[in-house]
């Protein structure tokens, strides 16, 4: 079995034992240096890169291949590639661009194909001057979706 083939393989089982967590990305260049990108339906703790790390390392062969390991969570500013990353984040905060337009908007629901969002935006009056607050409320599908990055409010 071939390294790379081996290494999907401990992780495949290594995420077995762990429901809660999944692979955001996978990264094994020329020099079998291995990436691990991880999220969590609760986050993840360190606890849990250590569990993936151990699943990974303790099964394979340094004096066959060497390696070097780096397992790690997805970081709040990377995008959001997963529709169970978008479900975990029902409530909060999005910026969301799309080839029209880019918004902060509360993300509402989640489907297999696309958001519901809500966000506001001040507008002229369709009568008289001065502007008014106008909530948006829209379904984006993810296809249309360029990037969107969870927004932190302190």
């Amino acid at each position: 079995m071939a390294f790379k083939e081996k290494v999907k393989e401990l992780l495949e089982q290594g995420l077995a034992e762990y429901p809660s967590l999944f692979l955001i990305d996978l990264n094994i260049n020329d020099a079998n240096k291995i990436v691990i990108t991880l999220d969590g339906d609760n986050g993840v703790q360190l606890q849990d890169c250590i569990n993936i790390s151990r699943a990974i390392d303790n099964n394979l062969d340094r004096e066959e291949v060497d390696f070097a390991l780096e397992v790690a969570s997805a970081g709040v500013s990377l995008p959001l590639k997963l529709v169970r990353q978008y479900k975990k984040n029902i409530g909060r905060t999005l910026k969301i661009k799309t080839a029209a337009q880019t918004i902060e908007a509360l993300l509402l629901e989640v489907s297999d194909e696309d958001i519901t969002v809500e966000w506001s935006s001040r507008e002229p009056k369709k009568v008289g001057k001065g502007k008014e607050t106008v909530v948006h409320n829209e379904k984006i599908a993810y296809a249309d979706i360029q990037e969107a990055i969870v927004i932190i409010i302190f």
